[in-house]
């Protein structure tokens, strides 16, 4: 269920001749069932005054553009701009020109504290974002792949999906100073090795860090730079593998989704199409004719 919060006001303007400003607002708070987390959708042309969060907040304007106070004075955001707040910090929206609309990220400050720990190698337990706006479109991606993997609701390869994310733009965000690494492959083939042995069953990223005897970013990291993709990337590829075998031995799609760790079989076909540009059932037939 969604919950909505809209509005439209007419105000007459005796000074501006009788004219009618008619103001936009829709606030939409998305239902998802991650603990401490809270996603907003915003459209509106009105200014919100001074407050506060008791939450770090990540977004992204999608379109249109406003100015606001922040920790660091006063910044502009425009569409494609990924924006931040602190706990505690002081600010305000006002738009640029009519309407604007973005989305927001609001965190329990645990989560986000527990990434500079781990970013960190435990050096900080706890920081703040130091850029209230970020016009980088690398950012904005990795926040769409983070805000539509929280809203999804579909399973562990979507959680590890999102705890990535959230530890790389974190790191982008913070500006944590950038910490000399050994590669540790010793630790990364084991935790490769888990995945290939078992890619149906569910894994976090937190169970596959310390599999490797690593802190979670480290961990990305390496595996990254060992494999050429993420984590989630690659567990997601050795499952649609899996779904392939299992199709092939004529499984059918239902329990070929179930076996390969997706939710449900139109999780394992929008993969499957993303991935190889057709679908399983498509496939299927394919191998029957065969």
């Amino acid at each position: 269920m969604r919950l909505s919060i809209m509005s439209s006001v007419n105000t007459t303007n005796c000074d501006r001749r009788n004219a009618d400003i008619v103001r936009q607002h829709s606030i939409e708070l998305l239902p998802i069932t991650v603990a401490g987390i809270e996603a907003v959708n915003a459209n509106s042309d009105i200014s919100f005054g001074r407050h506060t969060h008791d939450q770090f907040g990540i977004g992204l304007m999608d379109s249109g553009g406003q100015k606001s106070l922040s920790g660091r004075g006063y910044v502009e955001s425009n569409a494609g701009d990924v924006i931040t707040v602190n706990p505690g910090e002081v600010h305000d929206g006002t738009p640029l020109d009519g309407l604007r609309a973005w989305r927001m990220l609001y965190f329990d400050t645990e989560l986000i504290n527990r990434c500079f720990s781990d970013i960190s190698d435990g050096k900080f337990v706890s920081g703040e974002f130091a850029l209230p706006v970020s016009t980088n479109a690398g950012r904005a991606e990795i926040f769409n792949q983070l805000y539509y993997a929280i809203i999804s609701g579909n399973g562990d390869i979507e959680k590890l999906a999102a705890d990535e994310a959230l530890l790389v733009l974190t790191r982008a965000l913070a500006q944590v100073p950038r910490l000399q690494m050994k590669m540790p492959i010793k630790g990364v083939l084991y935790a490769k090795e888990k995945m290939d042995d078992a890619p149906g069953s569910a894994i976090s990223l937190t169970e596959l860090a310390a599999i490797a005897g690593l802190g979670q970013f480290t961990f990305l990291r390496a595996f990254a730079h060992y494999s050429g993709m993420t984590p989630h990337a690659y567990l997601l590829q050795r499952r649609l593998s899996l779904v392939r075998k299992l199709i092939r031995g004529g499984m059918n799609l239902v329990d070929a989704a179930i076996a390969g760790g997706f939710a449900d079989q139109s999780h394992m076909t929008r993969l499957f199409v993303r991935s190889y540009g057709y679908t399983p059932g498509h496939y299927a037939q394919q191998i029957s004719i065969t």
